[in-house]
Order: structure tokens, then sequence, then C-alpha cells
């Protein structure tokens, strides 16, 4: 494994990410089913680094730590010098030299590639205005998991509906670097393509998916045509507003994206019968998805999903670390044994 930090899903390759993948899954049926917690990350302290609110990524990050043996230390908005008194390059050299791992969920990408850089120990993106990867992974678990009969993932298509969002890029980063067919159904002025997520440096969003497709021999289609979406085993949206994003300028979002990029059975019907939803959440309920297909029992994905994030997290966390250690010299007994008898010298003197 090349890369030390999980900031970007196209830093690694399709068989990388189907590696952890692999191990979220394990660790998920020892825990769930076997009754047991493999306390792979004990003596490992996480530092989680919030720039705006959270639910699902703290949770998860918080609790992935406790099942595997670690512990996670939470520093909220304005609750260290992150970018304020104290420089990004700064506060990486401390803080990676402080803890055994860091994430950090932020406001601009560049501040988590720079605290990465600086960082001894490895940093996970928790989100930023350019891609959200740990919501990618637990994605690309649940479908995984939910395969239809007969599918590998790469026989697969995937449609996202509606905005260009975050969460539709990383989209169509992880199903293009798998060999998906990856389509954004969405309004001229809300695509990858013109500009629907704002970006800073204008990075050219739809040509690394490009690229990947390239390798993978995934294909990437985005169209504001409901036709794009037929044959699509898994229905995806998002808000139509991005965290990141102002509201519409004159005519409302509402204006421009409902009812017809509103996900309806009938929409889910037309993309397949067998179509399965999903969402990243939290949703707006009655905008970009109605109840009925949320709440299906045997349609809706999202509960699962959500699910999913903690026991995707548990396995970005081992694979870094794992690989951190491996970088590591060898433990010395020898200095451990001179160490301790050295300790109990001191002590025996209280």
């Amino acid at each position: 494994m090349a890369c030390k930090d999980y900031i970007d899903t196209n830093d690694f390759t399709k068989e990388e990410l189907l590696d952890m993948v692999d191990l979220a899954i394990a660790m998920k049926k020892m825990i769930k089913e076997g009754g047991e917690y493999p306390l792979l990350l004990e003596h490992k302290t996480l530092g989680m680094i919030f720039q705006q609110v959270s639910t699902r990524t703290r949770i998860s990050f918080e609790t992935a730590m406790t099942d595997l043996g670690g512990h996670a230390q939470f520093f909220g908005p304005g609750s260290i010098q992150l970018g304020g008194h104290e420089s990004i390059e700064d506060s990486g050299r401390v803080m990676g030299s402080l803890v055994d791992i860091l994430m950090a969920r932020v406001d601009r990408h560049k501040d988590v590639a720079d605290l990465a850089k600086y960082s001894a120990a490895p940093v996970i993106n928790g989100m930023s205005e350019y891609n959200h990867p740990t919501q990618e992974l637990g994605d690309l678990m649940t479908m995984i998991e939910n395969l239809p009969e007969g599918k590998k993932i790469e026989d697969c298509k995937l449609a996202f509906i509606g905005d260009a969002t975050q969460v539709c890029v990383s989209l169509m980063f992880i199903a293009s670097k798998m060999g998906m067919d990856f389509v954004q159904f969405g309004p001229k002025g809300h695509q990858i393509t013109d500009g629907g997520l704002q970006v800073e440096n204008k990075v050219d969003l739809l040509a690394i998916g490009q690229e990947n497709c390239k390798v993978s021999g995934g294909t990437i289609t985005i169209s504001d045509d409901i036709s794009c979406i037929e044959g699509a085993d898994f229905v995806y949206t998002d808000v139509w507003y991005g965290l990141y994003d102002q509201e519409e300028e004159g005519a409302s979002y509402m204006d421009v994206f409902f009812p017809k990029y509103q996900v309806t059975m009938d929409m889910m019907n037309a993309a397949g019968p067998s179509s399965k939803f999903m969402h990243c959440l939290p949703a707006t309920r009655g905008e970009e998805v109605v109840d009925e297909v949320m709440d299906d029992p045997e349609r809706s994905l999202c509960w699962v999903e959500a699910e999913n994030r903690k026991h995707s997290i548990r396995a970005i966390l081992v694979y870094l670390l794992k690989n951190a250690e491996s970088q590591k010299k060898a433990a010395n007994p020898a200095v451990a044994a001179d160490a301790k008898a050295h300790i109990n010298k001191v002590l025996s003197k209280f």
C-alpha cells in the first residue's frame, strides 16, 4: 500500500478499496453475528477535527474506535487552533505526534490535504467541499452486500438523481474505480460537467472519473433526460443544496428540481423493478425523496447504508494503522525490559 492517508479514493487501486470492504464485512460479521470484537486498535488514539456539525461521521468514528479497543478525541469547531492562531502546518506536526491517527471534516479540501502533508500520523478526510471518501467506502460496501443476483459490482449501474453535490462526485469516483456504469440525472447548471460543484482550484472532476474508466472499463453519463436511469441497479440521491453551497439565486432550488428530480416509486420503477434506493442522509423528506421510497423495506438501503458507515470506517482505521505500524522499526524487547526496570526503580522511591 502506497498511501499513508485516506484523503481521496482516487489515490487507491480498485483492489485496495475492495480489500477494505472485504475487511469491513468480515469485522461486521464477527461483531454482529459472532458476538466478538476484534481489538485491533488497543492503545491507539484517534483525533477527530470537526469544522462543521456532524451526526453519522462523528458517531461512526467514535464507535468504531471503541469497538476496536481504541479511543477517540473530539475537537469541535473553535476548540483547537487549526487554521486560526496556529497554522495548518504546525497543527499537523503537533497533533500528528500526539495521536496515532487523525480525521478531519473541513470547510476546504486544502486544509485536510495540508494536514496530511505535515502530520506524521495518518489522516482521514471526514468530508470536504470536494469529496466524501468515507461515505464512498460505506456506499461501496452497501452495494456489494446487496448485489443483484448473478452480478458483480463492475456489472452494476448506479444512477445519481439531482444536484452535483460532493457526494454525487464521490460516487462518480468510486463507481468509475470499480468499473461500474455511473449516471447523473440532473438539471443543467447542476451537473458535474457544468460547475454544479464549485471546488477550489477549479478541479476537472469529470476528467478524473474518465481517467478511472480508462483503467476499469466503467462509463459515465450525465443527462437531464430520465431515460438515462433505465437499468440502474442502485438509485441514489442527496439534498438539493450542498452543505457548502448557497441556495439558488432568484428561483429557489425547489423551482429547479421539483418535481422532475424527486425520487418517487414511479422513478424507482423507471430505473428497474428491482432497483434499490440509497441516500447519504440527512434527507429532506418530501423534497428529494418521498417517504414511500425511503421507508420501503424491500427497496430502501439507506438505513443499512447509514450503519455501514461505522463498519467501513473500522476497516479504514485498521488498514491505515496497520500499514503505519509496518513502516515503524520492529519493537525491541530488550529496550522495553530495561525501561520497565527503570520505571520500577523510580516508582520504588514513592
